[in-house]
Parts: C-alpha cells; sequence; structure tokens
C-alpha cells in the first residue's frame, strides 16, 4: 500500500482536488449507437473526422449509417495527418469553419481526436492557433466558452484522449510537440468499440499500449496534489492536480490489465479478451491522467518525436518519419523513473507490482530500478527499439533534446515528484540513448 503521507496536507498549502469524469459508452459495437447519442446532443450537421486508413475501415462505415439513421447530415474531413501538426490541424479547423457544423464525430486514433478537438475549438471561436498556446509560444488565452458536442469513437487501444482535455499536435516553427488545453476540450462523450483494435498492427499495439502503461505510471507517480500552495480561489486549481486518491484507482487498474494482458494483445490479434482490456485500461488511465496529469516521459517524448528527422515505425500508413508517441514516451521511461524514485519509491515499487512484478523484500532503493526492469522487460516483448540511438539520436543530441523540453514542457516536467533541471534533462536523455544492455 502507498504511503499515507503522500497526501498529507500542510497549512497553505492545497487541501482539497477536483474530480471531472467523462462519460463513456463502453462494448462491442457501440459505435452503432452513435446516431442516437448525436440525436440526444441536438447535432443536426457534423462533421466526421478520420484518417485515410481509417476511412476504408467498417467502423467509420458503421458511424455514417447510425448518424443518417438518425437523420443527421454529415461531411467527412478524411484529412487527418497521423501524429499531426499546426499545418495539419488548420487545413481542419478551415473544414469545420466552412461547414457551420453544430456536432462533431471522430472516429479513429489519438490524432483524429486531438485534431477534431482543435477543429472544434477553432470553428467556435476563431483565433489564430497561438492565441490559445500556451506561453512562451503563445498568449495563453483561456477559451471562452463551451464547444459544439464532440463525440470521440478512439480506435486504437492506447491514446485515452477521449477521456482528456487536452490536443497534441506538432508545432512546425518549432519541431516540438506543443499542446492545446482546457476543460471544454473534453469530449462531450467516448463511445469505447474494442472491435475496432481487432484490426490493428503489432506496432500500433506496442506504441498505443506503452503509452496507456506510461500515463497510468506517470499519474500514479506525478507530484502529489497537496505540494502547491493554496489557490486564492477555487476555480484557479489547476484542472491537472498532481497524484490524487481519485485518480489513483484508475492508475492500479489500469496497469494490473496491462501486465495481465499486453504481450497477449500484442502477440494475438486474435485474443479479443486482451485487446478489449487493452481499450478498456487506456480509458481508465486517460480518465486518471486528466485529473492528475502526465510529467517526465511524455514531457520528455515531445522533444524526441519532434526533432526526429529520419526514424520511420512499420505499420502506421505515411510516408513521413515518424516516431508513434507511446514509442517517443517509453524509450524515456526507463531513465525518468530511476530518476523520480527517491521521491516517492513505495509508489513506484507498486507500479512494478501492479504489472505483475515481484517485489516481495524489495528495498525500496532499489525501486526506480525495479520498475525500470519490469517495463524494459515489456519492451523487449513487444519489439520496442532499443533507445534514443536505435531511432537515430546520438549522446550529442542530449543537450538540444533537454534544452526544447525545459524551455516548452514546464507544465508538464513541473508535475515530477522532484525537481527537475535542464542539467537532470541532459543526463536522462543520455541514459535514454540505450534502455538496456546488449550484452
Amino acid at each position: 500500500m502507498a504511503c499515507r503521507h503522500y497526501y498529507a496536507i500542510h497549512s497553505g498549502h492545497e487541501s482539497a482536488f477536483s474530480v471531472d469524469t467523462s462519460i463513456i459508452s463502453y462494448g462491442p459495437r457501440v459505435i452503432l449507437e452513435v446516431g442516437e447519442h448525436a440525436k440526444a446532443l441536438k447535432m443536426s450537421r457534423v462533421a466526421l473526422f478520420t484518417d485515410r486508413t481509417v476511412r476504408s475501415l467498417q467502423c467509420v462505415a458503421d458511424a455514417l449509417q447510425a448518424l443518417k439513421d438518425a437523420k443527421i447530415e454529415v461531411e467527412i474531413f478524411a484529412d487527418v495527418h497521423v501524429e499531426p501538426t499546426d499545418a495539419s490541424v488548420l487545413d481542419a479547423a478551415r473544414f469545420a469553419v466552412s461547414g457551420s457544423f453544430d456536432g462533431y464525430v471522430s472516429v479513429g486514433g489519438g490524432s483524429v481526436i486531438d485534431t477534431c478537438k482543435i477543429a472544434n475549438l477553432l470553428a467556435t471561436y476563431p483565433e489564430n492557433l497561438l492565441h490559445y498556446m500556451r506561453p512562451p509560444i503563445g498568449a495563453g488565452s483561456p477559451i471562452p466558452g463551451p464547444l459544439e458536442p464532440h463525440i470521440a469513437c478512439p480506435t486504437t487501444c492506447g491514446t485515452g484522449t477521449e477521456a482528456t482535455a487536452a490536443a497534441v499536435f506538432k508545432y512546425l516553427p518549432l519541431s516540438m510537440k506543443l499542446i492545446v488545453s482546457g476543460k471544454v476540450m473534453k469530449p462531450s462523450l467516448g463511445l469505447i468499440d474494442p472491435t475496432t483494435t481487432y484490426s490493428l498492427p503489432k506496432p500500433v499495439v506496442a506504441a498505443s499500449g506503452f503509452d496507456v502503461l506510461s500515463h497510468a505510471i506517470e499519474s500514479y507517480t506525478a507530484r502529489p496534489y497537496t505540494r502547491p500552495v493554496r489557490p486564492a480561489s477555487t476555480f484557479h486549481r489547476p484542472y491537472l492536480q498532481g497524484a490524487n486518491p481519485w485518480s489513483d484507482i484508475g492508475c492500479e487498474a489500469a496497469l494490473k490489465k496491462m501486465g495481465k494482458y499486453f504481450v497477449r494483445a500484442y502477440n494475438d490479434p486474435g485474443d479479443h479478451e486482451a485487446r478489449d482490456a487493452m481499450i478498456f485500461a487506456a480509458a481508465m488511465a486517460g480518465t486518471a491522467l486528466g485529473n492528475a496529469g502526465t510529467q517526465l516521459p511524455h514531457g520528455m517524448s515531445y522533444a524526441v518525436s519532434g526533432y526526429n528527422k529520419s526514424f520511420r515505425c512499420e505499420g502506421y500508413a505515411t510516408d513521413a518519419p515518424i516516431i508513434p508517441h507511446g514509442m517517443s514516451v517509453i524509450v524515456n521511461a526507463p531513465a525518468a523513473f530511476r530518476f523520480s524514485a527517491s521521491a516517492c519509491p513505495d509508489r513506484h515499487l507498486e507500479c512494478a507490482r501492479f504489472l505483475g512484478a515481484d517485489t516481495k523484500g524489495a528495498e525500496l532503493e532499489d525501486a526506480g530500478e525495479i520498475l525500470a526492469a519490469t517495463v524494459v522487460q515489456l519492451m523487449k516483448a513487444t519489439g520496442i527499439p532499443n533507445g534514443l540511438q536505435a531511432m537515430g539520436y546520438q549522446e550529442g543530441d542530449a543537450d538540444r533534446l533537454a534544452e526544447g523540453v525545459f524551455s516548452y514542457q514546464q507544465r508538464l516536467i513541473g508535475l515530477a515528484p522532484r525537481e527537475v533541471t535542464k542539467e537532470n534533462l541532459k543526463d536522462l536523455f543520455r541514459g535514454s540513448m540505450t534502455c538496456w544492455s546488449q550484452a
């Protein structure tokens, strides 16, 4: 059991946490209900967002038919980019603005759902994208009010973005992944149909699965919600509060499912029990991180995927170099967990146990190494490259990677359980060049 003192309350510091739950429906073929839900949300003219690969799949045909059966007009935007950029999301926003839509449906992976979130935002409250981006890049202006209703239908078993209020994209002027977020960006409903994952190729299962796994570990080991100074007003409480007792529940449940089903889901697409469990774990971890937040591995990942020039991952339908999000996260995770474990070793040890590691008799000072080794074992079992060098990076790149993270990802690294300096980041990137010994 985690140390009861992790949430100790101190005078003048935060003493309360908020729970912002997501509305989801889960079950085989639940995507067929999208028309009924759209009608209940008063949609009459819908923009359906997807990508070119998913456009040809049965799930999109099912969603279209369900919307038409509900007498809802639909137009399709199928040009979502895998790993979207500011340019691609602005193309999507132009489509949304021109269509005068009163509702949105996204059918696809995290790239599709996040693109739809931003298109909805910019069509509802037209502004330059920089207006909503956080400083030091943008103005950080708050979103003025609610967006049009959005039904998110994930088709990968990983991002959990149907349950979060953020959208991620690569900002081309900096070659860095950045975030636009706000509570009103969270989809109105997530329709989680596990049958949509049965045809996923193995590399997509691996990458998306590690996104789930790291979401849960990062939220569970994040800085506790009680550490910040109490805000002047309830309404100034950040929606990403750090680790809290409510998010802990989803993290634990997600990690236990990952430990049991991840390798099975990767190895055998016909193992529907395992694939079902994976997408359910993604929703649980997504709901948890939507209240707690991610930290070091995710913050580091945005530079890794953003600065990539040559690495291409099989299983992703794109001609451009790509390090899938979950892969760019997990190659940093072993080094990051070794670093952060000293702040809450009991929690790191628990994460390893949730994943199935035998932690009986383990010493707290070994917690980081035990968790890192548990993650590495799963990486080896699911075909993940052995660190940044296997993706084309060299130790000389550590300074640039660290500079990008320290300059533009302070919100994420600020949720780490211990303070992170630029020098720490350089060391962590050097330590991520390889994740395990070749001996």
